[in-house]
C-alpha cells in the first residue's frame, strides 16, 4: 500500500465546524415549512466515521495493501477511485461476507453502514438488499481513502444499487462525501404502482407536485426523452435545464416540492441530510431548480411519472422508476465540483 496523505489540504474551519454541530436541533432551509423538518432520529447508531477508525484499526497490514488507498488515488480503469459511482460495480474485490474479512471487522462493517443512514431507514435498506443481492455484505465491497485518524478521509460502500459515502465532512464542497446511488428491484419489470419498492414512495410524492400543475405548467414539466441515467454531471447556473422552473410554481405548489425534498434526502442519516440542504441553499435553492417529468417510459401509461429529476445548478436528483428503480444523485455548493461516473 502506498503511503496514506497526511492532511495535505485541511479542510476549512467552516466546514469542520458543520460537522460537528450537524447533529443538533433539526433545521430547515430558508423560507421552507415545516413539512421539511429534518427527521427526528432520536436513536441515533455509532457515529459512521468513528466506527471507520475502528475498522481500519483492525485491519491487518495484508487487508490495508487491498482496500486502503491514497486520497487521490487513481485507478488505471475507472480514474479517481475515491469519486466514482455506478449502479453495480465492487470498488474493490473483496466480498464483506468474505474469508478476507473476520467476523468482527464484518460487524464493525456493518456498524458503519448503520451509522451512514437513518435509523429509520434501516430495515427498508436491508429489504432492499435483501431483494438485490441476498443480504447486507453479499456482493458487496468496501474501501477507505486517506487516513481515518487524519482530517481527510472517506469511506466508500458499494455493490448492487448502492454507492455510499461518509467522510467526516473531507471532500470539500460536496453532500454525502461525492456522489451517491441508490436503489431497488423486488423484480426487474416493476408493476405501474411498484409494489414492494422501499424508494417508490418518493416518485409517489413527486408525482402529488405534477397533479397540482395546470395544463400549461403541465405542458412544461413534460419532457419527451428520459436523459441517460448517468448523466448527472453539473450545468450550472447558465445550464441548459429541462421541465419547469421552480419560480413558475405556486406558493402551495412549491410546498408541496419542498415535502418532496424532505422524502428524498430521509433515507440518510441526519447530518448528510443537512448538509445536502445546505449545499442546495448555497446554489439559490429550490428556486434555482427545474423540475421534470419523462414522459417515455410511463408504465402502465397512467401518467403517474416513473422516470423524474429535480435539477439545479450544482444539484442533480435523478430518479429512474423504469422498469426499475435506480436514483443517482450528486449535490454540491457549487457547480465546479467535477464527477467520476
Amino acid at each position: 500500500m502506498s503511503q496514506l496523505e497526511k492532511n495535505s489540504h485541511p479542510i476549512t474551519n467552516s466546514r469542520r465546524d458543520f460537522l460537528k454541530t450537524a447533529a443538533a436541533g433539526a433545521i430547515v432551509t430558508a423560507g421552507a415549512p415545516a413539512a421539511l423538518a429534518i427527521t427526528d432520529t432520536s436513536k441515533k447508531p455509532a457515529s459512521a466515521e468513528s466506527m471507520v477508525k475502528v475498522l481500519f484499526d483492525s485491519l491487518s497490514d495484508s487487508q490495508k495493501s487491498k482496500v486502503c488507498f491514497d486520497w487521490n488515488h487513481m485507478d488505471s480503469r475507472r480514474g479517481l477511485l475515491r469519486t466514482r459511482v455506478a449502479n453495480n460495480w465492487m470498488v474493490t474485490p473483496q466480498d464483506i461476507n468474505s474469508n478476507f474479512y473476520s467476523d468482527e471487522q464484518r460487524d464493525i462493517v456493518r456498524k458503519v453502514f448503520e451509522g451512514m443512514v437513518n435509523p429509520q431507514w434501516v430495515s427498508k435498506f436491508d429489504q432492499q438488499l435483501d431483494d438485490d443481492c441476498g443480504g447486507f455484505g453479499h456482493d458487496q465491497s468496501f474501501a477507505i481513502f486517506g487516513n481515518p485518524h487524519d482530517e481527510k478521509f472517506e469511506f466508500v460502500l458499494t455493490g448492487r444499487h448502492m454507492t455510499l459515502r461518509c467522510d467526516g465532512n473531507s471532500a470539500d464542497s460536496v453532500a454525502f462525501g461525492g456522489p451517491i446511488f441508490y436503489g431497488h428491484a423486488p423484480i426487474d419489470d416493476e408493476s405501474p404502482d411498484h409494489e414492494d419498492n422501499v424508494f417508490w414512495a418518493q416518485a409517489v410524492q413527486a408525482n402529488e407536485v405534477y397533479k397540482m400543475l395546470d395544463g400549461r405548467q403541465r405542458k412544461a414539466a413534460q419532457v419527451k426523452r428520459t436523459p441517460r441515467e448517468q448523466a448527472v454531471a453539473f450545468k450550472g447556473k447558465k445550464g441548459d435545464f429541462t421541465g419547469i422552473p421552480v419560480t413558475e410554481l405556486s406558493s402551495d405548489q412549491r410546498q408541496e416540492l419542498q415535502k418532496t425534498l424532505g422524502a428524498l434526502v430521509q433515507p440518510f442519516r441526519e447530518a448528510d441530510q443537512k448538509e445536502a440542504l445546505e449545499c442546495l441553499k448555497a446554489q439559490g435553492g429550490l428556486d434555482a431548480c427545474h423540475l421534470s417529468f419523462y414522459t417515455d417510459h410511463d408504465i402502465g401509461k397512467d401518467q403517474v411519472w416513473d422516470n423524474w429529476r429535480l435539477e439545479g445548478p450544482a444539484f442533480v436528483w435523478h430518479f429512474r422508476g423504469a422498469p426499475h428503480v435506480h436514483v443517482w444523485v450528486n449535490i454540491a455548493d457549487n457547480p465546479k465540483v467535477k464527477l467520476n461516473a
